[in-house]
């Protein structure tokens, strides 16, 4: 069987080509980039299967993966990667990709996956396509403490400290402290710009 690897990180290639060749009947030929994997299909394929790191050199998304089903003759590539969401791993499914592979799976998952794939048949892990993608997360509210997030929104509202800390059961006081944690954390120069601040990163 036939697979060429296109992975543009050196110990990515051959520790998987390590494991793949421990297998019998199983060669592999690997490239550094899209371009080098494109000219390999096109002078030594087709293979039995191709799989391509989404995040490589002259990887351009799906219209790579395209490509490269059309010089290996339709036959199966699929995608490799470490860190792409589960939405776009979804895409080149829904696109003709022949499976999708996170650099973390065990080797001998890999290697199973490998031959159902190259059997024709699509892969993918089911606990990468079922569980729940994280939020992304919010890095001005992750500056903030709820208490902070309290008094930025009544500073939106145009309040004075007097009316916020009426508000939320405060000391006057204890109000101008987060106002001006508030400045410095958010690098503001006012409590007018640390409301616009906080409103362009969606926290009001």
């Amino acid at each position: 069987m036939k697979i060429l690897l296109a992975d543009d990180h050196e110990l990515v290639r051959d520790t998987m080509r390590a494991f793949l060749e421990q297998e019998p009947g199983l060669h592999v030929t690997v490239a550094p980039d899209f371009d080098t994997a494109a000219k390999i299909i096109t002078s030594d394929g087709p293979f039995d299967l191709v799989i391509l790191d989404y995040q490589m050199p002259g990887m351009h998304s799906l219209e790579s993966l395209k490509k490269a089903k059309e010089l290996n003759f339709n036959n199966p590539v699929a995608i490799i990667s470490g860190s792409i969401p589960r939405s776009v791993a979804e895409e080149a499914l829904a696109a003709g990709a022949a499976g999708f592979l996170p650099k973390s799976m065990a080797a001998s998952s890999l290697v199973n996956a490998v031959r159902f794939m190259a059997s024709g048949e699509q892969y993918a892990p089911v606990r990468y396509l079922t569980e729940k993608e994280e939020a992304p997360v919010n890095e001005v509210a992750a500056k903030l403490s709820p208490r902070e997030l309290q008094v930025v929104r009544g500073l939106f509202k145009g309040q004075s400290n007097k009316e916020i800390a009426r508000d939320l059961d405060l000391q006057e006081v204890t109000v101008k402290l987060h106002v001006k944690t508030l400045c410095r954390k958010l690098d503001a120069r006012n409590r007018t710009q640390a409301a616009m601040i906080a409103k362009d990163a969606g926290l009001l």
